[in-house]
């Protein structure tokens, strides 16, 4: 329509790069004043090294740890914002292509920086980020809020000095731990353990819902939330036959259905199938593992990562997983990432005006109307009312899901068994 030439591709990487100069100015600035923040917070000089506490997490382009592309984010558990970021890549193009061609020239260019395995990002990640931590933000990251799925904690506990950082962790993990490690136990008892009326997944999923609703409710006290992981299994467990409610709170306002019967004076029907005792002594030692004090001393604060969970998705928003980037691309998509995740779409005014230009009156108008409709957005979902809804629709549509796939077995038969044809 303008009749204009396409750029070549270094006339476009050599654009790109200028943006992604000017993105990484503004974006270490928004990080720079989100450690200030803490800092405020805290009531610490600005000049002064502040301790604080991160939750900090890795992301991945591709699944399955074979991605060339990945992020650790480190985000302030006070203020919800970046601190700090390491966007790391194991490919690039240019060594590529010497190492098949050696004759093959190569000029200065922006190579990798991670020479691992794709699994290791996170660990490395960390550990950059603390170590630079007192010299770029003026702060220590004294209380480490991670998932315990990597060795990122053990890279970073004595980073500052010997078993400085304490790891605490995230109550979202805790939770679906207790799901995995009950359906781990269920694959080791292959005959019998997950038929009906026993360790089912629809039973594993309401134990672990009970099991993180037990902890959410009973934060900073360490013996009311042990006793109630405890009673939320018994709970869980009881049926008609055999009542378990023993531990279960009482009187009208329990959530316990039986216990709150019992206060009314009225009959309680039990319609849960609950467990069988010889199922129960096998579940029991497997579960009461996570009702360990040391384990739930680290989910007193009642905090989890959603904040980084969040960002991720910002992140590869911008940067579709489905394209592979390299380093500079992945670098850009980042700090557009941390500037909409810390300021807002609004943000990138800074950047355009970083670059030189100055944002037209459309252009600002836009971007603010963006970040209204997008708290709004955030602030309806967050309503005790649509998450009711949401949940229950979740329910629906798993259920009408589950009953169409049997009715296409059914009406099909089987078409596809191991080793049967």
């Amino acid at each position: 329509m303008l009749d204009l030439l396409f750029h070549s591709k270094t006339a476009f990487r050599n654009q790109e790069l200028k943006i992604q100069q000017a993105a990484s100015i503004v974006s270490i600035e928004s990080m720079k004043n989100a450690a200030t923040e803490v800092k405020k917070l805290k009531n610490s000089p600005l000049e002064s090294i502040s301790c604080c506490g991160v939750s900090l997490d890795g992301t991945w382009q591709k699944r399955g740890y074979s991605s060339h592309d990945g992020c650790v984010s480190c985000i302030s558990i006070y203020t919800g914002k970046i601190l700090d970021i390491e966007i790391m890549s194991r490919f690039c193009r240019i060594c590529l292509k010497k190492a098949k061609v050696p004759d093959a020239a190569s000029n200065a260019h922006v190579c990798c920086n991670h020479m691992g395995s794709a699994s290791s990002m996170e660990t490395v990640g960390a550990y950059r980020i603390f170590e630079l931590s007192e010299y770029h933000r003026k702060l220590q990251y004294t209380d480490y809020y991670g998932e315990g799925d990597c060795k990122a904690y053990e890279s970073v506990k004595s980073m500052y000095a010997p078993n400085t950082v304490n790891k605490l962790e995230c109550i979202g993990h805790v939770q679906k731990r207790a799901g995995s490690h009950l359906r781990k136990l269920k694959k080791k008892y292959v005959k019998g353990l997950g038929e009906k009326g026993k360790l089912t997944d629809n039973f594993i999923d309401k134990l672990q819902k009970y099991y993180g609703i037990a902890i959410r409710s009973n934060t900073k006290k360490l013996a009311t939330m042990q006793n109630a992981v405890i009673a939320a299994f018994y709970h869980c467990c009881s049926s008609a036959k055999k009542s378990m409610h023993g531990q279960c709170p009482t009187g009208t306002d329990s959530w316990c259905k039986f216990q709150k019967a019992k206060a009314l004076v009225k009959i309680f029907t039990a319609k849960a199938p609950g467990l069988p005792q010889n199922i129960l002594n096998i579940v029991k030692p497997r579960y009461f593992k996570l009702c360990d004090q040391k384990l739930l001393e680290k989910c007193l604060h009642g905090l989890t990562q959603n904040a980084n969970e969040s960002f991720d998705g910002v992140l590869w928003n911008i940067v579709p997983k489905q394209n592979f980037v390299e380093l500079q691309s992945l670098k850009l998509g980042a700090y557009i990432a941390v500037l909409q995740f810390n300021v807002g779409a609004s943000g990138l005014l800074k950047v355009i005006n970083k670059l030189g230009f100055n944002a037209g009156s459309y252009m600002i108008r836009v971007l603010k109307l963006y970040d209204y409709r997008r708290i709004n957005e955030a602030e309806r979902h967050s309503l005790p009312f649509t998450k009711l809804k949401r949940k229950k629709k979740k329910k629906k549509h798993e259920l009408s899901e589950r009953k169409k796939g049997l009715h296409q077995e059914e009406k099909e038969g089987v078409t596809y068994h191991s080793g049967e044809f």
